[in-house]
């Protein structure tokens, strides 16, 4: 006897720590799904080529994300472009009504990583950027899923409504934030989000919150020679500010994090400087700890204005909370990933992922003796340790409940924005694993939309996690989006 897939579904959400060892036979819309992906993985991989040749910054993406609506639009998605004051953000939908899901898409690249996908350094003449998150895949497969369900929505009479979020410079933890200030999410039911990585996994841990800031001090030119008693350095106050954020590292919390960049340190050597900046990102395992932590920085910061007799002004670009993992939404995707399987790796994509590692096996000590991962991990038995990265995925956790999983893109023991990534994300080995991301998202979205007790459930899980706080920023109320993050 066959139970039904809402049954199944229950159980797998009655029971804490359940993972399932093979999943029933696929359903007729389950078989449809993955029939439409096989069938549109050349255009999806021609896609994320695309996405990964313009490899643009954040809120620059303007190709990148004409070239995700574009897809959309022609799989006849609404679409609204350039949505809660972010030219290259937008948000498409299909189906109406009740339950409304949603999936996240991001398209934005890093500074700095220019690579071509071959297995040894080589930045790409006239590129200075590169996808060294793979989200050019992210956001293609992303895309990909909601266009399946929408390709089999009539056929098997699916309830409510599927939105993609296309949410801009997600390597500055800018595009959620503000459209999670603007109230884009908040009549969504459920939200799912992936990510490129080096291992097929559903991830039930959270992420470190941060708060990103930009110091400009304000100072008197004069001739560093000739008058210097005229003069009063800007630099000075972001030296000794930065001085002050270092002592102060002794006494924070272990999982606390401080990092920046000098932005602006003066023209030249002999005119005292009036203007510097610095850029400050503050982060950890919870918002109130980057909270409290920020608010020593600026501490900092006003005590280097005094010391320097200069003034100093603050700006705070975005503040991005930590990940709420979903336990019923992470059992499902789980399921769902094991039912897709993980990606089918050639012995030439093997050959590729092994000169990626090979500096990395000098540089760094890398061990791993396998060149890609091709199982899928279970799930924890106990609740991971918050990763070290931050997302702002995690705001949109605080408003709906949200899960995600990562695929195998990369080679295992690349490290995060490496040239390693980008060589890989425009390679078949991230094709590969994004094919898996997106047909585990469409399975789930279109479980989403069927199934009442599973978005209950995921519900419920959210509201326990919550315990009644509330979503704050350090956001000042009405402040824009930032027009440029750097």
């Amino acid at each position: 006897m066959r139970l039904p897939a809402s049954l199944l579904t229950a159980a797998l959400v009655a029971v804490p720590g359940l993972t399932p060892a093979q999943p029933p036979a696929a359903t007729p819309l389950q078989t449809d799904l993955l029939a439409h992906l096989d069938a549109a993985e050349a255009d999806l991989v021609k896609c994320n080529q695309d996405i990964w040749t313009y490899a643009e910054l954040g809120l620059d993406e303007h190709r990148s994300a004409a070239r995700l609506v574009k897809v959309l639009k022609a799989a006849g998605f609404r679409v609204t472009e350039g949505v809660s004051g972010m030219p290259t953000a937008f948000v498409a939908e299909f189906g109406a009504g009740k339950p409304v899901v949603g999936i996240l898409a991001e398209y934005d690249a890093l500074p700095g990583l220019s690579q071509d996908a071959v297995g040894a350094r080589k930045p790409v003449a006239g590129r200075g950027n590169g996808h060294g998150c793979g989200h050019s895949a992210l956001g293609t497969a992303a895309v990909g899923a909601a266009v399946a369900v929408k390709a089999v929505y009539d056929k098997h009479k699916l309830p409510g409504t599927v939105r993609v979020y296309g949410t801009p410079a997600e390597e500055t933890l800018i595009g959620k934030v503000y459209m999670a200030l603007d109230g884009k999410f908040d009549d969504l039911d459920a939200c799912l989000h992936w990510h490129p990585g080096t291992k097929n996994r559903v991830w039930p841990g959270s992420s470190k919150a941060a708060v990103s800031a930009k110091f400009t001090f304000a100072g008197l030119p004069a001739h560093a020679s000739g008058s210097p008693d005229k003069g009063r350095s800007a630099l000075d106050g972001v030296e000794l500010m930065n001085v002050g954020a270092n002592y102060m590292r002794e006494h924070v919390k272990e999982s606390t994090r401080v990092h920046y960049v000098v932005t602006n340190g003066g023209g030249q050597p002999n005119v005292v400087p009036a203007s510097a900046e610095v850029w400050y990102y503050v982060r950890g395992n919870t918002h109130e700890d980057a909270g409290t932590v920020f608010d020593w920085v600026k501490d900092l910061a006003d005590g280097a204005a005094k010391m320097s007799r200069t003034k100093v002004d603050v700006r705070v670009d975005t503040d991005c909370h930590e990940i709420i993992p979903n336990d019923p939404l992470t059992k499902l995707l789980h399921r769902n990933l094991v039912r897709v399987g993980p990606p089918k790796f050639t012995d030439a994509d093997r050959a590729l992922a092994k000169e990626l590692q090979a500096p990395l096996r000098g540089d760094f000590g890398l061990k791993e003796e396998k060149p890609l991962h091709d199982v899928i991990e279970d799930l924890p038995a106990t609740p991971p340790p918050p990763d070290g990265g931050s997302t702002d995925v995690g705001d949109v956790s605080w408003l709906v409940p949200t899960g995600g999983l990562n695929t195998a893109c990369f080679a295992l023991g690349s490290p995060g924005h490496s040239w390693q990534n980008v060589a890989a994300a425009g390679s078949p080995i991230a094709h590969k694993g994004m094919m898996v991301a997106a047909k585990v998202l469409a399975l789930t979205l279109a479980d989403l939309l069927q199934d009442a007790e599973v978005r209950k459930a995921a519900r419920a899980d959210f509201e326990k996690r919550l315990g009644g706080r509330k979503y704050t920023t350090r956001i000042p109320k009405g402040q824009k989006p930032p027009a440029a993050i750097r």
